[in-house]
């Protein structure tokens, strides 16, 4: 894996690829092939979804990006300034019981032994960005399920990330809450300018959030189709209930419907 630092030439934070896989395979040592041949390219600034079926290897393909899981074989290139510059959110918030609001969000910064000073303005920035100010006391018990993962938000975004990958986050939060926190996403989006690569399993979701919708294949999984969702930002409740999303998601359906008859038997 090749990481592009602050002091690499190479590194440009304003324009160019933020994430390159060049044929990433994947075969987990029980002989199961997850990925692969699979080639990627998202640009510094963009929203894209992987979009697939359960067991595809959309969140392998995530956890290779983010480094925590090596491939078998094939080339990844992401430009960040640091292994700090990417922030994960995983499917459940993964908070600590014992630990305050202020105490989960600062958990990175305390890792990186981040000044005290430092840490307290940064943990204050993130809660503000999530609307999670007035709960920096509370304990994760005292939370619904969208203000958990509002604070797994906070702790990828404290350490002020290139990239942003979010796996599934909102799958299991009711469609209420999971409305709002896309467009709070979309929000963050727009005004920090982050690379964004989000996982999901939802055709609605993908479309509504992203400028770019990749499809996945089923096991071993590979790029079927790539979407260009071309509907102008901010997007709110008139895009979501307009004839080009609905229409959109007609035709992303359609073709992860395809995709995921491939895979394995092809």
């Amino acid at each position: 894996m090749s990481l592009l630092e602050a002091g690499d030439a190479q590194f440009n934070p304003t324009s160019g690829a933020a994430v390159t896989l060049r044929a990433i395979t994947k075969v987990y040592d029980n002989g199961v092939a997850a990925l692969g041949p699979l080639d990627l390219n998202i640009r510094r600034g963009e929203f894209v979804s992987l979009l697939g079926a359960s067991g595809c290897g959309k969140s392998t393909a995530l956890r290779i990006i983010a480094g925590l899981t090596a491939p078998t074989t094939g080339d990844v290139q992401v430009a960040a300034r640091s292994r700090h510059g990417i922030g994960f959110v995983f499917q459940e918030p993964t908070l600590m019981p014992w630990a305050t609001v202020r105490g989960n969000v600062q958990l990175p910064l305390d890792l990186a032994h981040v000044s005290h000073s430092e840490a307290v303005a940064r943990v204050d920035q993130a809660l503000a960005q999530v609307g999670l100010t007035e709960f920096a006391n509370v304990y994760p018990r005292e939370l619904s399920g969208g203000m958990k993962m509002r604070v797994s938000l906070a702790r990828a975004l404290v350490t002020d990330p290139d990239i942003l990958l979010m796996d599934e986050p909102f799958a299991a939060l009711d469609e209420i809450t999971r409305f709002k926190l896309n467009n709070d996403l979309l929000t963050l989006w727009r005004d920090l300018r982050k690379t964004v690569i989000f996982v999901t399993h939802s055709v609605f979701e993908s479309v509504y959030l992203s400028q770019r919708v990749l499809i996945m294949t089923s096991r071993p999984g590979r790029i079927a189709r790539d979407f260009r969702i071309d509907s102008a930002q901010p997007r709110g409740e008139d895009f979501r209930t307009s004839p080009d999303y609905a229409a959109t998601c007609r035709d992303v359906s359609a073709a992860l419907a395809q995709a995921s008859g491939e895979g394995a038997a092809s």
